[in-house]
């Protein structure tokens, strides 16, 4: 939903001075997570923080898109579109409009994985808002007319990016790493599965993935340990105690295929996937770190210096960790011009030689986790939705309420043998090359 300018000015102000405040904070202030548990045993983290009058809850259900029945792939992604287009016995002007008299943001999305849920709310309006949330969770409408005009919404985009050739390099690429697997699905769907989507579909899908049984939840802000718990029950103690979610299949992606797709463009895209490893792996650090060394998000990185920086190849490549919960994968990433697309694959190919054969210096070890650690708080603590995230996440991850004060000796613990040896074991294999563009 979009929320009017005049709503958004008293959240945005009470941010805008949020920031301030924050300013004037020891830069090591800490902050506090508390493990709560409601009368009715729903489960939460908490982060109480006075300094601005807004609460923020973030709550994260296991099952996303994969678990959309074949033939109406884009159903969730539908669903999560449609929880602030009436609720209750409210329609969808009179929900929205609850939602703008509250002053309250509130957003649904899902992932392959995981359906998740967010508020943002002003502190003194918490009980309207938490009314409406409420209604949300338990009792979405799911009107034909709001049915019709989001997956209207849908197909559009889904038309529009029909034509972008990186759309069908995208369906390939899935479809090669992932086969018949529901990680190749599209999760937006195609317009033939939206189509078939009925209301009755959509509050099956509802029932089956919101329960209390796999649910994450944090809350960040402006109340007290009791006043959570008692949010906790209003929001989720009705729901069933446990979803009934399809089984989704391990998968490691396919790799050691050569793929192309021909367009005539002025550039080629390159994208290489090798083999990674899951977040409970013990090696998980060393190859956090080694994706750090070989493409990470500073100009240090080998690849950024060996192909942007010296030779001029490419504005930007990256190696990144793409973790599912079934499957996960190193993913090596740039564009060039298309007359040096063989030169640009060939030094990727050499620099991973070259660490594989050799593993990174000291210095570079020491950049790594000195960026590493020190990004974290920038990209996870920084502010009341990335807080309520980041306790989402790490419930989903079962690491531990004490996992941010354990994660500096965690990564300090990994060597340079640790990173070379993460190095041969998953960058020795074959991986799969894709190219886009002229032939």
């Amino acid at each position: 939903m979009t929320i009017s300018p005049l709503l958004r000015r008293p959240l945005a102000a009470i941010a805008t001075l949020g920031i301030s405040l924050l300013m004037l904070l020891p830069a090591q202030a800490e902050v506090v997570f508390q493990d709560i548990t409601s009368p009715a045993g729903v489960k939460a983290w908490l982060v109480e923080d006075y300094a601005v009058p807004i609460v923020t809850i973030r709550f994260a259900f296991e099952g996303g898109t994969t678990q959309d029945p074949m033939g109406k792939e884009g159903l969730t992604t539908l669903m999560t579109a449609l929880f602030d287009e009436g609720a209750g016995d409210m329609d969808s002007d009179t929900f929205q409009i609850a939602l703008d008299d509250a002053g309250a943001e509130m957003g649904f999305a899902a992932d392959a994985d995981t359906t998740f849920g967010s508020m943002r709310m002003l502190a003194d309006q918490r009980d309207a808002a938490v009314a409406l949330l409420k209604l949300a969770i338990e009792s979405p409408r799911f009107d034909q007319n709001p049915i019709d005009r989001m997956r209207a919404q849908l197909i559009t985009g889904i038309n529009a990016a029909a034509q972008d050739p990186n759309t069908a390099a995208q369906l390939q690429w899935g479809k090669a790493l992932y086969g018949d697997h529901p990680y190749a699905r599209r999760s937006q769907g195609t317009v033939d599965s939206l189509m078939t989507a009925t209301a009755e579909d959509l509050r099956a899908q509802h029932k089956a993935i919101f329960a209390r049984g796999k649910l994450s939840v944090g809350i960040v802000g402006a109340i007290s340990a009791d006043d959570a718990k008692a949010m906790l029950d209003t929001l989720f103690a009705n729901l069933p105690a446990e979803p009934s979610l399809k089984p989704v299949a391990d998968i490691a992606p396919n790799l050691g295929q050569d793929l192309r797709v021909d367009y005539k463009l002025p550039q080629t895209s390159i994208f290489m996937a090798f083999p990674s490893v899951a977040r409970s792996d013990p090696n998980y650090f060393a190859t956090v770190l080694m994706a750090q060394i070989l493409g990470g998000d500073t100009f240090q990185s080998r690849l950024t210096s060996e192909v942007r920086e010296k030779r001029g190849l490419t504005y930007g490549i990256s190696a990144s960790m793409v973790g599912f919960e079934h499957s996960q994968s190193l993913l090596i990433s740039t564009a060039t011009s298309a007359d040096r697309a063989p030169e640009t694959l060939q030094v990727i190919q050499d620099v991973i030689a070259d660490l594989v054969a050799n593993g990174p210096t000291e210095d570079e070890l020491a950049d790594a986790k000195r960026y590493i650690i020190g990004s974290y708080p920038i990209s996870e603590l920084s502010s009341s939705s990335a807080i309520a995230n980041t306790l989402v996440g790490l419930q989903m991850r079962d690491l531990g309420i004490d996992y941010v004060s354990r994660r500096v000796d965690l990564i300090n613990a990994v060597t340079s043998a640790d990173v070379k040896a993460a190095a041969e074991r998953l960058l020795s294999i074959k991986p799969t090359i894709m190219q886009v563009g002229p032939a």
